[in-house]
């Protein structure tokens, strides 16, 4: 702090006291050598591009080492208060060499006003703050830039200002507050990148967002005839944070099973998001971003769908790719519910491959032109088989035995009478402690269990195994909404004749047929509400879809986006899936809340995409299996209504956990 830093020249504002246009001001706070005068300094620069920007450094005010909270009043007296009223900040230098009041000097009130120093982000400067960056350094490296920037002039003094640093952090910690937390040292193009996720600079930062939106998806086809396993665990194997969109039954080669998508956080546009309680936070690259609002708000936000669809017929052009927990209702008329894991997480993919298993052909798709096709290329002649595991012999709970469930069924059955609900899906929990691999385990799952919409996902101790067979809602880049709700399970008997048998008892059973009718209705209503007036329609009615352990009643509702709508809120229409809550929706989900008395987690809701070009496509979490750091939950029901029997809907929960069950060598609790 030897030599003051030179204001900045006045460039526009208001002088003199005069009402002008608040400026945005951005704080960069963190304690001594953590890098925050570089990067206040590099932001601006690359702010400038398309705005004025003026940059304040609290140091230029502090009066001496002993001068911390002194100097922060000054900070917020002359130069804060009127920077946020519009007026040009006048201000009194310190002179570091005379140790007392140096020359008057001016902040003026530009576009943008970032004021940087330790303090900037203080409690009573929050309120005039439009956005809050906290950087953080280790101990040892703050030290030693701060030395080498200032030199032995700071030496003496290092103690006697980091004592004063940690008196004034103990009173307010920033933070705690910050809208960015940084890890120094970080990229000023990545903390520009970062500030755009925030609403209220999503005007301010137009011009950088529409450039990345204007991005064109870099896409290589690589000929490919391998294992799919083996290349996801090539490339993606080892990603803390990965996901595997897996049309395992590819060998159907109908329209649900060509396409399989892998990607993980990694690359220069990587990114991932959580989402819990009202708060997405984002991370990539040492930084850290919370936005806060609803899931559904912050997904429009960050899904344009403005980009150009890629070649090959792709349905993935890159973009998000994730899971949405059931307890998200909460946005779409649901109660409030606070499960273990988080309510949603995406992971942003600036790189991932596309298999194409009719044209066998593995897309290599980038934003950046970093090599990604040549790794894919290596991986695709290289890869080897991984292997397939199973938990070790444990006992498995069950959250509702025979009794206890089927007392829920006559509880849910009193309010169909009562007319508070037509059907009701009652939902349980099995759970076990495994300590095996969660690929390993979801090898098995893909094998003895494969389905057009099976995922396998992997967010740091959070894994996510599925082999749904049902589609929540595709959504095309031109807008076309497909969903296919799935009502109706019969177990499949290895004898063919009695599986025969089955079959054609699903198909002809009229209590299946008449919840299935119920749910098609919903959806109906759901996609509705954003459809092109007469473009809802019911394509397929009550068909039967066999696979490796259950038949199924599935039917498909079709309809077209009104043009100009919101699609985040579509699908935040459609969601959670009507399959698993019953209807009507909204006053049902309340009544399962009630019975159930436990949140279901990711269970019940979905995985998928939202693409760039505006594309989606969305599988509901059934027949799914949840590890959180070693503690494996399968969520399991049935839909409940006024003729079903008690004993025939215990039984359906146990053939619908058996796929899974069975395929890791596990039982079933006893009854």
């Amino acid at each position: 702090m030897s030599e003051a830093i030179p204001a900045e020249p006045a460039v526009s504002g208001a002088s003199g006291g005069g009402a002008a246009r608040r400026p945005v001001i951005i704080a960069v706070d963190g304690r001594s050598g953590s890098g925050k005068t570089s990067l206040a300094l590099e932001l601006a620069s690359l702010l400038r591009e398309h705005r004025k920007v003026s940059v304040f450094h609290l140091e230029d005010v502090y009066p001496g080492w002993n001068g911390l909270s002194a100097g922060v009043d000054r900070y917020l007296q002359t130069v804060l208060n009127p920077l946020h009223r519009g007026v040009d900040a006048q201000w009194t230098s310190w002179d570091w060499s005379a140790h007392f009041d140096g020359e008057a000097r001016q902040t003026t009130a530009s576009d943008v006003v970032i004021v940087e120093g330790v303090g900037a982000a203080q409690a009573p400067a929050r309120p005039m703050l439009d956005a809050v960056i906290w950087v953080e350094a280790a101990e040892a490296l703050r030290k030693e830039r701060a030395l080498a920037r200032d030199g032995e002039t700071y030496a003496p003094y290092w103690d006697l200002w980091a004592a004063q640093e940690a008196e004034l952090l103990a009173a307010d910690h920033p933070a705690e507050h910050a809208d960015l937390r940084l890890d120094s040292p970080v990229l000023p193009s990545d903390v520009l990148q970062a500030l755009g996720l925030l609403p209220q600079l999503k005007n301010l930062l137009a011009p950088e967002l529409q450039r990345e939106h204007a991005r064109a998806t870099l896409a290589a086809p690589v000929p490919f005839t391998g294992d799919p396993a083996g290349l996801f665990e090539a490339l993606f194997g080892h990603s803390e944070n990965a996901v595997w969109l897996d049309s395992s039954d590819a060998q159907q080669r109908g329209e649900r099973s060509r396409f399989s998508i892998m990607a993980d956080d990694g690359g220069d546009f990587g990114q991932i998001a959580w989402h819990r309680d009202g708060m997405t936070r984002h991370s990539f690259r040492g930084i850290t971003v919370e936005v806060p609002g609803p899931f559904f708000r912050w997904l429009d936000a960050q899904w344009p769908g403005t980009s150009a669809p890629i070649a090959g017929g792709l349905p993935f052009s890159l973009g998000w790719i994730g899971y949405l927990g059931y307890e998200l209702k909460r946005e779409t008329g649901g109660s409030r519910q606070s499960p273990d894991t988080p309510d949603a997480g995406l992971l942003h993919a600036g790189r991932a491959v596309v298999v194409d298993h009719q044209e066998q052909l593995a897309w290599a798709l980038s934003l950046a032109d970093d090599g990604w096709p040549e790794t894919v290329t290596r991986a695709a002649a290289k890869h080897a088989p991984g292997t397939a595991a199973r938990p070790d012999p444990t006992t498995v709970s069950v959250r509702d035995d025979r009794s206890a469930y089927k007392t829920k069924i006559g509880l849910a059955q009193a309010q169909i009478f009562e007319g508070n609900s037509y059907e009701i899906c009652l939902t349980t929990g099995l759970a076990f402690r495994t300590d095996a691999d969660p690929l390993g385990l979801y090898r098995t799952l893909r094998q003895a269990n494969p389905a057009p919409f099976a995922a396998f996902l992997a967010f740091g101790g959070l894994s996510i195994l599925s082999t749904s067979p049902e589609r929540l809602l595709r959504m095309s880049p031109g807008g076309a909404l497909t969903a296919e709700p799935i009502k109706g399970t019969r177990r499949r008997d290895p004898d063919p004749g009695k599986d025969a048998e089955l079959r054609s008892e699903l198909a002809a059973s009229v209590k299946d047929r008449a919840e299935n009718l119920m749910i098609v209705d919903l959806m109906r209503n759901d996609l509705s509400h954003f459809a092109l007036p007469g473009s809802v329609r019911v394509s397929r009615l009550c068909a039967i879809e066999s696979y490796a352990t259950v038949h199924q009643m599935v039917s498909t509702v079709e309809a077209r986006l009104r043009p100009g709508t919101s699609r985040s809120e579509a699908i935040a229409a459609a969601f959670p899936a009507g399959s698993m809550t019953g209807a009507p929706k909204i006053s049902t989900m309340r009544i399962l809340d009630q019975l159930e008395a436990a949140p279901r987690g990711a269970y019940s809701g979905a995985i998928g995409y939202f693409s760039r070009d505006g594309g989606s496509d969305l599988s509901v979490l059934i027949r799914t299996l949840v590890l959180d750091h070693g503690q494996a939950t399968l969520g399991v029901g049935g839909a409940i209504t006024a003729d079903s029997a008690p004993e025939e809907e215990w039984q359906e929960v146990r053939a619908k956990a058996f796929g899974v069950l069975d395929a890791l060598g596990l039982a079933f609790p006893d009854d």
